[in-house]
Order: structure tokens, then sequence, then C-alpha cells
């Protein structure tokens, strides 16, 4: 399509794609939408990015990232879905490092949701100075939707762009990453033989259960000593504050058709009333690997951990797909309480966890496709942030694909009241099916995370045996049983 040109939209959902080449020097790039009634958005609701995913009507949704030799960043539309109220969706794009004279190739893309055919395509080009752009718009005409290509630019960034349509932004920079000092796991207690590993695990069971986590003043198995009482202001009994069911063991499932016990009540999606929107990201690299959790403000509230991934050797639209299958890729954890309680959170263990009650994490869900929008979830409560000891959170393949080489993952941190922390895993060069993506560590009342971004192989002779081996170096030190599947 040419700058100004329209094009109609028949399809009732699409999915639009941000797309450039990468390379050397090419900086990072944003997609977002703006929904509009009139030449203004009603509220901040009505900004769909990365800091703000959902927007409330469930119309519009940013997707995230697939890296390759093109690096595409999504939205979906459902236009069907869309209020009355509004009449064009604004489409954008901005840079994050650089500005778009650094990138090649930078194209927008409608495609219909169902069908996968491309609707519209525009190429933009002679980019200089601008770090954002409007690239196109969906628009209502008589009753149906249209495409337009616009390819406006702008100097002020993302949040000049947003101010202009109407969005309170919030643009404080976040605190940079403090230096921090590699990760060291604890030694076994003194005089405890490191616990026998079992005999080799069938392929595609890459762990065994672990058993159900000791409530205060009980032993472990596998650990001799007797955990001591949780301190002063130790947590609500079960259910306490929270009616609606029959109790539950922590980490037990749901009866059949039965939902989940405690499940989050997360906020929903978009800004409080009255707060402006904020712009402000922290990436986790290996050159700045860590953060405070609490001197970042995140002090209370559920933090949802987000898992989502992508094949590097995907084509068309699909995600989470390599050499035709599914990939299905969990999100897990391990966790150490202060009272020396150990456990996991983990869909193969059939251990969903607890948010109200220990051990204050929960799953949210098993997808086992990565085409989730919303991908996995992990959900920290940190209300009860003085009965963490430490938590490790780490990823493995389950089915769809033999390791971690041409796998892309991106987890992200979504603190309540601060911004997103991200990180990214791949470059997988060997066999690995399990990967440790980042440890949070109560250090003197204070929360840091810090990424570890490693490829974990599972032991000789042992092909399920990875997350073991994850244990093992990480001195979690469980009693290991027969595994079983899905």
């Amino acid at each position: 399509m040419m700058k100004g040109a329209n094009v109609a939209v028949p399809a009732a959902a699409v999915r639009v794609e941000l797309g450039w080449q990468a390379g050397a020097g090419v900086p990072d790039a944003d997609a977002s939408a703006l929904l509009l009634a009139g030449a203004k958005v009603r509220s901040d609701d009505d900004f769909v990015f990365y800091n703000q995913a959902v927007h409330p009507s469930g119309a519009v949704r940013h997707e995230g990232k697939r890296q390759g030799a093109t690096v595409v960043d999504a939205l979906s539309v459902n236009l069907a879905q869309v209020e009355a109220q509004i009449e064009r969706i604004v489409l954008a794009a901005s840079a994050d490092g650089g500005t778009f004279g650094q990138f090649h190739g930078l194209y927008i893309r409608v495609l219909d949701a169902a069908a996968g055919a491309e609707l519209a395509r525009f190429d933009s080009t002679g980019a200089t100075s601008e770090t954002a752009f409007v690239l196109g718009e969906l628009y209502r005409r008589q009753g149906a939707w249209k495409f337009r290509a616009v390819g406006q630019g702008y100097d002020s960034g993302l949040a000049g762009l947003a101010t202009d349509f109407g969005i309170s932004v919030d643009d404080e920079p976040a605190p940079p990453a403090p230096t921090a000092q590699p990760y060291a796991p604890p030694p076994p207690p003194v005089g405890q033989p490191q616990a026998p590993f079992p005999a080799p695990t069938p392929p595609h069971v890459p762990a065994a259960p672990v058993p159900p986590f000791p409530g205060p003043g009980q032993p472990h198995p596998g650990q001799p000593y007797a955990p001591a009482p949780f301190p002063p202001g130790q947590p609500p009994a079960p259910h306490q504050g929270h009616p609606g069911g029959p109790a539950a063991h922590p980490g037990q499932p749901p009866a059949p058709g039965q939902p989940q016990p405690h499940a989050p009540q997360l906020p929903a999606p978009g800004q409080q009333q009255g707060a402006p929107v904020n712009l402000s990201k922290v990436s986790l690299t290996k050159e700045a690997p860590s953060v405070s959790l609490t001197k970042h403000g995140a002090t209370g509230g559920v933090m949802r951990v987000n898992l989502n991934w992508t094949s590097m050797a995907a084509t068309g639209r699909l995600f989470g797909k390599l050499r035709g299958k599914n990939i299905d890729l969990d999100l897990c954890c391990f966790f150490e309480l202060v009272n020396g309680a150990i456990g996991s959170v983990r869909a193969l263990d059939r251990r969903f966890g607890a948010l109200y009650e220990p051990p204050f994490i929960h799953l949210d869900q098993d997808d086992r496709t990565g085409a989730s929008i919303t991908g996995e979830n992990l959900s920290i409560n940190l209300d009860y942030t003085q009965f963490f000891r430490r938590i490790l959170v780490f990823a493995s393949i389950y089915d769809g694909a033999s390791d971690f080489r041409g796998v892309h993952a991106t987890v992200t941190l979504h603190p309540v009241g601060s911004a997103p922390i991200e990180m990214t895993l791949d470059g997988c060069t060997d066999n690995s099916r399990d990967a440790v993506l980042a440890v949070i560590e109560n250090v003197d009342g204070e929360l840091v995370v810090r990424r570890e971004g490693a490829f974990v192989r599972p032991p000789a002779g042992q092909p399920g045996g990875g997350v073991m081996e994850i244990a093992r170096l990480y001195h979690w030190d469980f009693g290991f049983q027969a595994g079983r599947g899905k």
C-alpha cells in the first residue's frame, strides 16, 4: 500500500504485526494501539501497549514479540467486539533505545485472524530521527471496518504520541538495575549427604513430583531437621478471610469440573482511575542482571510472572511451532519459605499452589501450545514477602521439541504499581530441555530478582532428569519419586 491509501477489512478479527529486520545496531521497537472516540481516547484505559496489555473490553490485546531474522511485535483486534463509541484504532510503533532511521524493512500488516490471509501491508521508508510512528489505523466507515496506511512520525517518542491523543503519561524513568554478586545457592546442611537420584526416567517426563511441602514444624523427606515455625506475624490460617469453598491441601488440584481453589483475583486490565500511564520498563540482561523488586516499588499485591514463547523457526502467523509440532513449554518454580518448608509449583506435579496460604504462589494454567495470548503465569503474593526465602523460576519442555534450540522465550514480571521487568531466553546450543529463568531472593527483607538465563542438561543416562539437576545445582534437596505424565 502507498501512504494514505485505504482498503476494506472484511474479517471479524485481525492480527496486526509490526515487523523489521534484525541486525547489529538495530534498536528494539514496541507496537501499541489507541482506541479513539473522535480525535481522543476516552480515558487512559484506551491505550494498549506492553505495560497495559489488554483493553478492558477484551477487544484489543498486545500479544508480544517473536524473534528471528525478522522481529515481529503483534496486536490482536476483535473488530466485532470493539465498543460502539470507538471510531478509530490508531496503530503505532515506538523505538526503544534509538530512532527509526536505524531500522531496515519496517512494516505493518493486517492479517485475518481466522484464515491467516494478509489483508493489508504498508512498508514504511524514509525515517530519520523519529522515535515513534503512527503506521496505520483501523476505522469504521458505514458500518464496516477499513485500514489506512498513515506513516506519521514523532520525535517525542511514545510519550509524545500518546499525549497527543489524550493519554496522561507518567514517564518517570525506571530505576537502574543495581549491580549484584552472582547468585550462590546455600550449601546443604552440615553433615547432610547429597540425596541420591532415582533411576533414569522415560523420555518426555522431565521430572518427578515433589512430595507435599511440610507445614511448620514438620520435616521434609530427605531432610533430617525440623523447620522452625513461622516468626511472629505468621500467615493467616487457610481460607481465613477468603470464604467460598471447602478447604483443600495447598498444591492439590481441584476436583474434576471444579474451579481452582484460591484462583487469583487479579486487578482488571488498565490503570486505576486518575493514575497516569507509566511507560517505563526494566530489561534484565547479562550486563545488568538484577533489580530490587522492593526498591522498584513492588511492595505488595499480586505480582504476575508471565512466560510467552515462540519458535525462531516458526513460519506464518502461528506461535509456538517447531518443525510442525506444538511446543509445550511449562513455567514452574521451586520455593523455600523462611520456616524451611520447600516445594514446587508445577503443572507436571499437579501442584498449582495457593495465593493466600503457603506457598503464596499460584500457577494459573498449563498452556500446551504457546499460542495462548496470555501464556502461562505464576502469581506471587507480595503481601507475604516476609515469608519467602527464595523462589527459583524455571521452564521445561514437555513435548513438541527435543530441546531449547530454536526456542525464544520472554519472561515478564508485572508488579502492582510499578513498571514491568523483562528478560529473554534464547541461544541454546545443546540438548537442554530445562532452563533456569530467574532467582528471587529475600535479602534482609528486600526481594531481589536476578536473571539467570541458564540452560540445564540432564545427567548422563537420565534424559528426563533436567529438573532434578536444577534441584541439585541450586540445593533444593527434594526426595524425588517416580514421575507421571500430564
